[in-house]
């Protein structure tokens, strides 16, 4: 059910319609950037609920039964590999989005229509919908069979969107915009107000989307081009205008979430070695370094902030995809993508942060990481960042063949072998990091390869040593520390080294206050 806008009702005017096609043919970033300037203009006017109770309070078990008719997708009868689905509102989705196609000449509003949705088991009086709308979309394409329609991205809640390529299943998210994340003022979700989708050729390989974002704080202009194929991309293009000043404004942020992993060990027994979304933060720093934050699932909020001017690249990363490492048939975290922010242009100057949430349970996504910059514009004025998003299971492609990075990180109980060769605890805390990549397995054993490390005063190394591990065709670091006060974190950072020259990444780890304590999950 579709409904003409205005600009598209004048252009029914003959002497109108080779102007209005012209226009409406060119519809881009700079049409919603003047939406979004005029919106900032005006004072912020939260969206209000339109949802009947049976909707408002439904149970999330509930709210899945709602789901998109096939027969019904948008673009089903036309000859292009895309197609829309929607998500209906309920529970937290209590506000419509408005959702439009831009087709040739024209902008056409995609109404809601109750005959899209198999309501399930659900029984409700069929008038309840009537006035409500659509609180995100789907966007389906066959990347992983020419017959089967996939899903591949998803866009549903505040501005959050996730994306997958071939043979992935859905993990982390990415939002639009993160503000004040991690203040104790409380953190501001901006939404999705209105979208604008491009209706795909037939041979199109790329889905065009724009969207209108509004908070009490700030508005934005976005373009989102989305490629399918083995790693999903899309290409960002964002124009921010703030109302007010905020304290913290993220760029580019990722949500994921991580539970426990070698690092950090579950207390209680689970099957599962590792339950994660994600198990580290990687950085390629404006000078060329890379670096490599495992993640935590902290004991109290944790926040680090990693100086980087000009970055070259971001990311929340799965690595590591053997099913062993996780053996979790259900939900095979081990099929997750990362999410790679490559920026174009010049970013300027700003730091990458990392936000780490205790969590006790894998519904909660507990890690954020943002690049924030040090300058903000002024009122009216307009910050315009692009980057491009790498949906992947390829981690080792991000890095190129002559950087060495980090498989895992195992911490564990310090210990020293006594002279009856039993193993014998001694109060220190030991990290264990395995190394690997094209550059460590082509060194003989015999390389001379060492480490560089660095621990901070909160800590005292009291041993180290490198070895090869021919079970990866990789190398070994052990790390023994101990540390002073254990309320407090210790950072520490770690590379591998040969005649002086740097062979992998930074190993860049915090030990959280009161590693003693396990978390119970």
């Amino acid at each position: 059910m579709r409904q003409k806008t205005k600009s598209a009702l004048r252009c029914l005017a003959p002497a109108s319609l080779l102007l209005c096609a012209l226009q409406a043919q060119a519809f881009s970033l700079e049409d919603v950037t003047a939406r979004a300037k005029a919106l900032m203009e005006q004072a912020y006017v939260a969206p209000a609920s339109n949802l009947p109770p049976v909707f408002s309070q439904m149970q999330f078990a509930d709210y899945q039964q709602i789901q998109p008719r096939p027969e019904k997708f948008e673009w089903r009868n036309l000859a292009t590999p895309f197609k829309l689905a929607f998500y209906h509102q309920g529970m937290q989705f209590n506000t419509p989005v408005k959702i439009n196609e831009i087709h040739g000449a024209q902008i056409d509003e995609i109404r809601y229509d109750p005959e899209r949705f198999d309501f399930g088991s659900l029984a409700f009086d069929k008038n309840a919908t009537a006035k409500l709308g659509y609180a995100g979309f789907r966007v389906l394409y066959p990347v992983n069979r020419k017959d089967k329609e996939d899903e591949i991205m998803s866009v549903l809640g505040a501005s959050y969107f996730r994306v997958i390529g071939k043979n992935q299943v859905y993990g982390l998210s990415a939002r639009a915009l993160a503000i004040d994340t991690a203040v104790a003022s409380g953190e501001e979700f901006p939404n999705f107000r209105e979208f604008w989708i491009r209706r795909p050729a037939p041979k199109d390989e790329q889905l065009v989307i724009f969207a209108l974002l509004d908070s009490p704080r700030a508005t934005g202009a976005y373009q989102f081009t989305l490629r399918p194929g083995e790693d999903a991309m899309v290409d960002v293009q964002a124009r921010i205008f703030l109302r007010n000043s905020v304290n913290t404004l993220g760029i580019a942020p990722l949500t994921s979430m991580f539970l426990f992993g070698p690092n950090q060990q579950s207390d209680r027994r689970n099957y599962r070695p590792a339950l994660h979304d994600s198990n580290g933060l990687a950085i390629h720093a404006g000078n060329g370094e890379w670096l490599w934050r495992p993640l935590n699932n902290p004991q109290s909020l944790a926040v680090s902030a990693f100086r980087i001017d000009n970055p070259k690249g971001f990311g929340l990363l799965q690595r590591g995809r053997e099913f062993s490492r996780f053996e979790d048939l259900k939900d095979r975290y081990d099929l997750r993508p990362s999410a790679w922010i490559e920026p174009k242009g010049d970013w300027g100057k700003g730091s990458v942060e990392l936000v780490e949430i205790p969590s006790p349970d894998e519904t909660n996504d507990n890690i954020v990481a943002f690049w924030r910059p040090d300058a903000l514009p002024p009122k009216g004025s307009p910050l315009e960042f692009a980057y491009r998003m790498h949906w992947t299971m390829n981690e080792p492609a991000l890095l190129g063949k002559e950087v060495a990075w980090v498989r895992q990180t195992f911490h564990t109980a310090g210990e020293f072998t006594q002279a009856n060769l039993i193993r014998q605890l001694d109060g220190s805390t030991a990290l264990l990091i395995d190394f690997e990549g094209p550059t460590l397995a082509r060194l003989p054993h015999d390389a001379g390869v060492s480490a560089q490390i660095s621990v901070d005063d909160n800590a005292e190394l009291l041993s180290s040593s490198v070895q090869p591990n021919s079970a990866i065709q990789g190398w070994r670091l052990t790390l023994r520390v101990k540390v002073k006060d254990p309320r407090k974190p210790v950072e520490m950072r770690a590379a591998l080294v040969r005649n002086g020259k740097a062979l992998s990444e930074t190993w860049s780890y915090q030990l959280p206050p009161h590693t003693e304590v396990a978390r119970q999950n």
